[in-house]
């Protein structure tokens, strides 16, 4: 029987994170899952194998190892990830920028990348672990999680007022996105909204746009039987049907159609070879 515990941070965490999340006794019927970006990082970390893997997206005998945890930087294309060997997971799901304060390097350096979570934590991250083993309760978990979060955070983690901004106005219209209309309301030049953009973001404002209108599309479909993708397309923004699908399948790797014949429980987790 599979167990899903959610949790929602206090403030200030809550103003940086989307939700704790914790996973016992999954076992899916595939393998692996395609994991579709959405512009925001994870935390994940193993409770079960002191191991996480992450396949090569054509050759899935090639792979990556990571020891019991890792952070899953700003994607711009979708993932192979292992679902065998994780049946008992948690993680944190931040929000797009939120995981900058916690990083201690530019996001835009995870970009594309999952690094193991020790690599930026040191000794933090398998102390962390550690308890996260021991504790028994899903709520004793995600406090312990919340412990080490708040204690990552410093004076200097606030995000800059121009990212809050663009954020705001990417999230609630990103097929109608400028920068022009951000940085008509800002005092930072073109130039220098990007680089704080990717700095604290990890994708440039286009790159993070275009990925909202994927995900806005992902969510029209997500309860239809039947599609209509060319209204699809035209309400997203879409100039027309094949930018719509070139779009679709640099994201995804799969063609919308082929998308919703196997999209499973989860928008943005395709079980593999379903």
């Amino acid at each position: 029987m599979t167990l899903f515990h959610t949790y929602h941070p206090q403030p200030p965490l809550s103003n940086f994170i989307n939700i704790f999340w914790l996973y016992k006794g999954y076992h899916p019927p595939h393998k692996m899952e395609r994991l579709l970006p959405d512009g925001s990082m994870e935390f994940v970390i193993n409770l079960e194998e002191d191991k996480i893997n992450v396949y090569d997206q054509k050759n899935h005998d090639r792979f990556k190892s990571f020891r019991g945890s890792l952070i899953s930087g700003p994607h711009s294309d979708f993932t192979v990830i292992d679902t065998a060997s994780q049946a008992s997971t948690i993680g944190v799901h931040f929000k797009p920028g939120g995981a900058f304060p916690f990083l201690k390097l530019p996001a835009d350096e995870l970009h594309n990348e999952h690094v193991a979570l020790d690599e930026l934590w040191g000794t933090k991250a398998t102390e962390m672990r550690e308890q996260l083993l021991e504790a028994e309760t899903p709520v004793a978990k995600f406090q312990i999680l919340e412990q080490y979060l708040m204690g990552m955070m410093t004076q200097a983690s606030a995000s800059h007022p121009a990212v809050v901004f663009a954020l705001r106005k990417f999230l609630a219209s990103p097929h109608q996105w400028k920068i022009a209309d951000v940085t008509e309301q800002i005092s930072l030049s073109s130039r220098r909204f990007i680089q704080v953009f990717k700095e604290e973001v990890g994708l440039t404002p286009k790159q993070f746009c275009r990925i909202q209108r994927f995900q806005n599309v992902l969510c029209l479909i997500e309860d239809g039987e039947q599609v209509d993708w060319t209204d699809i397309a035209l309400t997203s923004g879409y100039y027309d049907q094949a930018h719509f699908i070139h779009d679709f399948r640099s994201f995804s790797g799969l063609s919308p159609t082929t998308y919703h014949l196997n999209q499973g429980k989860q928008k943005n987790h395709v079980p593999f070879g379903g």
